[in-house]
């Protein structure tokens, strides 16, 4: 499906970038922190950096206190344009220790620390009475539907009718909203990761593992299948009335697909396909791409029964008294897994794209008054660049935007350290109240489960080695891809997706594939829970993937044995 331009490269040289980029990676503060390439693969856009690091620290700062976690926020910087992130300490944050503080100092000052005595308080009556099951109900019924009318209502607005004042209007409203939205996105992280990491810990004490306990919530999302759903219906529908287009334009020889493509486009053409950056495409701008998916859709597999199985076999490990706890657990984490699927769409990507869409029209303003050489180097600047060089034409020359943006672009070919600054170390469990022990364990196990905490598996001499989704064996050809806007322009169907780590943005593209491997993540990471909803053979979190695999190679993926075997004398260049 090579149906534009293949990624470009940039040359390079040890230390510095063309363009005086210096690739030294520095600490940003204090402490570890770690890599978050899935999001923001690199070169992220100066306004995204702004609302990310806003966004997050005031949803977590937020929320901890709500649910009785012993951490100040989670800390966000960028270093060449690439996403760190640091579990910021409760007390002394500047001042981190590699070693842990002793025991009975820290017993001490866990019950007499003013913050530290309402966190316990506050995670007693969390885990007493989750709060989880109230704002999932709350998503479904008030918030979504409030958060997809403001979508709709800057969507149809037409940008083109807008003199410049009108328009810089819109550009302030869109992002004030687009604000609002992904710190609602972090915030409701509280209440789908919450109830996962609560099922985990509970079955970390009756000897599960995670990836098998998230096997059982398979299902649980119908809001994954959903657009996959839509798309394999307008391919039928075309087929029933046996029209083969050619153009997205096309499909109106079939009224009735037409009228599927068009309620599809209404929820899903101003979303962000191919990440979660300002300056990747929307669905709408990418007609190519959208009719290439509708006419590989295949209609979503489906076991439901399988879970079932699952549970039913892990409930049979663990003791009888147990039981109800291990149900109710299991229970929360299914509800929980919809919300952290649905979220995503209508809180970050359909805003990021409703921005990307309004800047894109500055853009188009300002490269026709000369301030840009082209409308897409308005990426490279902040929000206040843009709204002075559209009110008063003050601001960086086309020139120096220029050189910014080259050197934006060569950020993304980096490859940043997957930690920054010296290992900090966790306080002992056994020092905190056990509610507060409790809380910490469900945050550092959906940090490890999501392949955030920087550790990965030791490959053999023979394999690859991850984690296993599945327990099928498959071999295919390797298409090597840094993004996915990158992956859809050259996958054939069938053939097997190897990149870096994947988010919401990959839907389409994971319903081309015959397998997926991905250098980074875990047994919760986007990657693993899509390869799992569609069926899909992967390897997750398989360090050197992208270094050793060659696109055109022949590989085998075996789920079960959580390998990868490269067969490089099957590969296309041979």
């Amino acid at each position: 499906m090579k149906m534009d331009s293949e990624t470009s490269s940039a040359s390079t040289h040890e230390g510095v970038l063309d363009h005086g980029l210096e690739t030294e990676f520095e600490t940003p503060g204090p402490g570890q922190w770690n890599l978050d390439r899935s999001h923001f693969p690199g070169g992220t856009t100066p306004i995204m950096q702004s609302v990310l690091r806003e966004a997050m620290e005031n949803a977590f700062s937020k929320q901890w206190v709500l649910h009785g976690i012993p951490a100040e926020t989670m800390s966000v910087a960028f270093v060449h344009g690439f996403m760190y992130t640091r579990l910021r300490p409760l007390v002394l944050a500047d001042r981190p220790s590699t070693k842990p503080p002793p025991i009975p100092l820290l017993k001490l000052l866990t019950r007499i620390h003013p913050e530290f005595r309402r966190r316990t308080k506050a995670a007693e009556k969390t885990l007493a009475n989750s709060p989880a099951p109230a704002v999932i109900k709350e998503w479904h019924e008030e918030i979504r539907p409030r958060l997809v009318s403001i979508n709709l209502d800057f969507q149809n607005v037409d940008l083109s009718l807008l003199d410049n004042e009108g328009l810089l209007k819109h550009f302030n409203s869109v992002l004030d909203h687009l604000r609002f939205s992904i710190t609602e996105h972090f915030r409701l992280h509280g209440y789908d990761l919450g109830p996962i990491g609560q099922l985990l810990v509970e079955g970390q004490k009756w000897g599960l593992e995670g990836p098998e306990l998230l096997a059982a919530l398979v299902g649980a999302s119908p809001s994954t299948k959903a657009p996959l759903e839509s798309l394999f219906k307008i391919r039928t529908l075309l087929e029933k009335d046996e029209v083969i287009p050619e153009n997205l334009e096309d499909v109106k020889k079939s009224p009735t697909a037409y009228t599927e493509l068009d309620s599809y486009l209404e929820n899903r053409g101003s979303v962000l396909y191919a990440g979660y950056d300002l300056d990747t495409p929307t669905l709408r701008e990418s007609p190519k791409v959208l009719l290439a998916t509708i006419l590989a859709a295949t209609n979503p597999t489906s076991n439901a029964n399988k879970p079932l199985e699952i549970a039913d076999q892990l409930r049979g490990r663990i003791p009888a008294n147990e039981h109800l706890l291990f149900d109710e657990a299991l229970h929360d984490a299914r509800e929980a897994m919809d919300l952290r699927d649905d979220n995503g769409p209508i809180t970050a990507e359909w805003p990021c794209g409703l921005l990307r869409l309004t800047i894109l029209e500055i853009g188009r303003r300002l490269k026709s008054s000369d301030h840009l050489a082209d409308e897409s180097h308005i990426f490279c600047l902040t929000e206040t660049e843009i709204t002075n060089l559209l009110s008063t034409g003050s601001g960086p020359s086309p020139k120096e935007i220029d050189q910014r943006e080259k050197a934006r672009l060569q950020q993304k070919l980096l490859d940043p350290p997957l930690t920054l600054g010296p290992p900090e170390t966790p306080p002992p469990l056994n020092a905190l109240p056990a509610p507060l022990a409790t809380t910490v364990s469900m945050v550092q196990v959906v940090i490890n489960e999501l392949g955030m905490d920087g550790t990965k598996e030791t490959d053999s001499n023979e394999h690859l080695l991850g984690i296993g989704i599945g327990d099928e064996k498959i071999t295919g050809v390797a298409r090597v891809a840094e993004n996915a806007e990158e992956a859809i322009q050259r996958l054939q169907p069938g053939e097997i997706l190897v990149t870096r780590a994947t988010s919401p943005a990959y839907n389409l593209v994971l319903t081309l594939v015959g397998g997926l491997i991905t250098a980074e993540g875990g047994a919760m990471s986007h990657a693993a829970v899509l390869s799992r909803e569609l069926g899909i053979p992967a390897v997750i979190g398989a360090a050197k993937a992208m270094t050793k695999i060659k696109d055109g190679d022949t590989v085998e993926i075996d789920s079960s044995k959580n390998s990868v075997t490269i067969k490089p004398e099957h590969s296309e260049s041979t």
